[in-house]
């Protein structure tokens, strides 16, 4: 791979580097972690660059669908290849005029939160004429594993309360437009381990096969999410998953005998395993600090460039590296951005040695949740460059834009 010193050199900093030979490692692990028949979906939102999204999709052979929550992923998506038979459109807050955009161009396969959110995309179907297959969103009562992000088990926008799910059937199951064509889980993100994953999976599975017999409903079509590892924006490795496959196949065998068949047709997600270690984040130190006993290392990237998500407790604290020219031992200090708030902090007690203005820091396993969850407005400075790399060659170098559109009356003088 072409170095990060010399990437640096040619496209400035802040820069997002982005390695397509480890987002293909990361999809062909992840499925050969799991049964030939399973299918699995890219959640776009961890990062919906184009290259990135043209190697999920893959070139032949056994790829990744599209899972997607606005109409801004489905025009990336599709614009990377995938048809509308390839996507699964989600989220709680579905517009009319966003379902009817996305059946317009054949996504046909959507998760509903509630009943109101199926009768909206039956009624948006039933303008175009067609049917839309509809998975109910399940948040469960309960779970298995005890660590990891709950997406399950509270109140939540997301999904109908599986204690009450068969109380609904006769408002679920005759809706103009739609057929219900199964269920879809996500329980949690980024399991401890591997056996705290294979539990919740085989929780969920086991929840699938109650709910199918107390709704009365064949499913054809059951996705039980996600909760693959990754480091995130600190030093580490992908895990390899070794045991999942036969604890799948095993599990499923036992609650849907005909799923080999397509009885029901099985499918995970996944963003932050398949994208997380590809991507590199490079800053430059502008400016070296000293505050009433603390050093502050000021860069020309923060939570403009990464960690706008932060307040979700999520991404921070991220790990940062030195330069390969400049490793060793040093004094602690705060790696903060340039924007105009005391909130713009990257890592504390960060030990670095003798940085200098003009130096590269590099924070690693950024691939995922990079610069499109980051504050990129905010303050107005310009977005860092994406730089996509495969072996030695660069494949494209971008920056994002933001484009002011008046769409009422002409644009002021």
């Amino acid at each position: 791979m072409i170095g990060h010193t010399e990437l640096a050199k040619r496209f400035g900093t802040p820069s997002y580097v982005y390695d397509l030979d480890r987002v293909r490692a990361a999809r062909r692990d992840l499925l050969a972690a799991l049964p030939d028949e399973v299918h699995l979906f890219y959640a776009a939102k961890a990062n919906p660059h184009p290259d990135v999204l043209r190697e999920m999709r893959g070139d032949g052979g056994r790829g990744c669908r599209a899972e997607i929550s606005s109409v801004g992923e489905l025009a990336a998506v599709l614009t990377a290849g995938f048809s509308g038979a390839d996507i699964l459109y989600t989220g709680p807050g579905k517009t009319a005029e966003e379902l009817t955009e996305a059946l317009a161009k054949g996504v046909r396969l959507f998760s509903v939160e509630s009943p109101g959110d199926l009768r909206r995309v039956g009624d948006a179907a039933g303008r175009l004429g067609v049917t839309a297959d509809c998975l109910l969103r399940v948040n469960s009562v309960s779970a298995s594993a005890a660590t990891s992000i709950r997406m399950t088990g509270v109140p939540s926008q997301f999904g109908f309360d599986s204690e009450t799910l068969a109380d609904l059937r006769e408002k679920v199951s005759d809706v103009p437009g739609t057929t219900i064509a199964g269920l879809h889980f996500f329980p949690l993100s980024n399991a401890a381990d591997e056996a705290s994953l294979i539990a919740e999976f085989r929780h969920t599975i086991e929840k699938a096969a109650e709910l199918q017999e107390q709704l009365g409903i064949r499913f054809r079509f059951l996705d039980i999410g996600g909760g693959f590892s990754a480091p995130y924006a600190a030093a580490g490795e992908r895990p390899v998953y070794g045991e999942l496959r036969e604890a799948l196949a095993a599990t499923l065998d036992t609650h849907f005998p005909r799923w080999r068949d397509g009885g029901p047709r099985i499918a995970v997600e996944s963003g932050r395993y398949l994208v997380g270690d590809s991507g590199t984040l490079l800053v430059g130190v502008v400016n070296i600090k000293e505050s009433r006993g603390r050093r502050f290392v000021i860069l020309d990237g923060g939570i403009n460039t990464f960690g706008g998500m932060s307040g979700l407790g999520r991404i921070l604290p991220v790990s940062v590296l030195p330069n390969e020219s400049a490793p060793g031992a040093g004094e602690p200090a705060m790696l903060v951005g340039p924007l105009c708030t005391p909130g713009d902090v990257l890592g504390r007690d960060v030990v670095l040695a003798d940085p200098a203005p003009g130096d590269l820091l590099t924070i690693p396993n950024a691939g995922a949740y990079g610069v499109t969850a980051s504050l990129l407005m905010f303050l107005g400075r310009p977005a860092p460059t994406e730089v996509v790399v495969r072996g030695p060659d660069v494949v494209s170098a971008s920056r994002i834009d933001h484009i002011r559109t008046y769409a009422y009356g002409q644009a002021p003088r």
